[in-house]
């Protein structure tokens, strides 16, 4: 079991490193292929929507066939054969179905995890255990950063996407050769998505789990390279640096929330006041966007660093849960956080070209980004706390 685990969080590396690389690329496949902001962040957002749509059948197939196959499957087709169609791209279209596909593949790999976690260890560490794959796979998000500038400069854009075509080729069987499946639950009900969303206690959370993610994503895995280059005029290597910074600071936050609700006693305050830092960091970047490089960078750390509840708002609606919901319901809370994700990547492309400048542009997101969370954090007052 544990062998798998590791498989699967390795899977999970190559899932952040797959939706965070394009802010550092995006300035060779501007001048390589000619893609825009707007492209970009298509791209970026079908990754996020790709991997969405793929929650509810995940979910279905984690409870009915189990993780490794489902894992194994998807990964080995979306992983490797998006990263290898991303290789030979040659047009924005090209590069935007790659993404798709790549989102396709990562899908299942941290809901894999969570559902084993679900069924075999006690729900006591749940919260625990799951921010520890996300600030384990949060290297992804690192190696994403100043390690693919470098890689870049000796293999090409092209070459080191066939080298993360191999990798996750060699993960996938990893997958299929450790993984190994809970023991099947006893006959009795199944339920359905429906039976979830009949849980009331949950739709006060949904709100959060939809925005909780969407700075520190939304910036570290595209806007943070628009938003060097063109507003500060850094090169990839400086866009590398800065995110490498935001980076690390999300691999920290994954690791500081995990403990904390078992320390605190609480789960609901604990995302509450995280979510609430993050908002004021936004709100800060939003009306003193060109500050200096060392200004940015630290708050949007500190964004990386409080943005990362994503595991703790995960435990908060997996203590709802029955049993035999548990794949369905990880991945339906996945769905909310995942899909809107992408929908904002999409948005706020529309917002960056729209507007009359580049800052003009990133500022406006900045704003965006606070105003989504606001309301969720408004919503979330009113939610039900639990703890296992």
């Amino acid at each position: 079991m544990k062998a798998g685990i590791v498989s699967l969080v390795l899977a999970y590396v190559l899932s952040q490193f797959y939706r965070a690389f394009l802010a550092v690329m995006s300035p060779v496949l501007t001048t390589d292929l000619g893609l825009s902001a707007g492209d970009l962040a298509d791209a970026s957002g079908l990754w996020f929507l790709a991997f969405a749509a793929m929650q509810i059948p995940v979910g279905a197939a984690l409870d009915r066939v189990g993780p490794r196959l489902t894992a194994a499957v998807l990964f080995g087709i979306g992983g490797a054969g998006g990263a290898a169609l991303f290789a030979v791209a040659g047009s924005a279209l090209e590069v935007k179905l790659a993404m798709a596909l790549i989102g396709v593949g990562c899908s299942p790999v941290l809901m894999a995890s969570y559902y084993i976690f679900a069924r075999v260890f006690s729900p006591v560490v749940f919260g625990t255990l799951a921010g520890a794959v996300i600030g384990i796979g949060s290297l992804g998000n690192i190696a994403s950063s100043l390690p693919l500038a470098y890689a870049m400069e000796i293999l090409g854009w092209r070459g080191s996407l066939w080298v993360l075509a191999g990798i996750s080729l060699v993960v996938t069987g990893a997958i299929a050769v450790l993984v190994r499946d809970p023991e099947r639950l006893p006959p009795g009900p199944r339920g359905s998505l429906l039976d979830i969303l009949r849980i009331r206690a949950l739709w006060l959370i949904f709100p959060i789990m939809a925005v909780n993610y969407l700075p520190a994503a939304g910036l570290r895995g595209l806007w943070a390279g628009p938003y060097f280059g063109e507003v500060y005029g850094l090169d990839a290597a400086g866009i590398g640096a800065v995110t490498l910074a935001m980076g690390v600071a999300m691999v920290l936050g994954n690791f500081a929330y995990g403990p904390l609700d078992r320390l605190l006693g609480t789960r609901k305050w604990l995302i509450f006041g995280g979510n609430a830092l993050t908002c004021t960091a936004l709100v800060v970047l939003w009306a003193m966007p060109t500050q200096g490089v060392l200004f940015a960078a630290v708050l949007l750390a500190a964004v990386g660093f409080f943005g990362a509840s994503f595991p703790m708002v995960m435990a908060h609606g997996r203590a709802f849960f029955p049993p035999h919901l548990v794949g369905r319901g990880v991945t339906l809370m996945n769905l909310f956080g995942i899909g809107a994700t992408g929908t904002a990547q999409v948005y706020t492309g529309h917002i960056y070209a729209s507007a009359a400048s580049a800052q003009a542009g990133i500022t406006a997101i900045f704003g965006f980004f606070a105003l989504a969370l606001l309301f969720g954090l408004v919503v979330y007052l009113f939610a039900k706390d639990r703890v296992d």
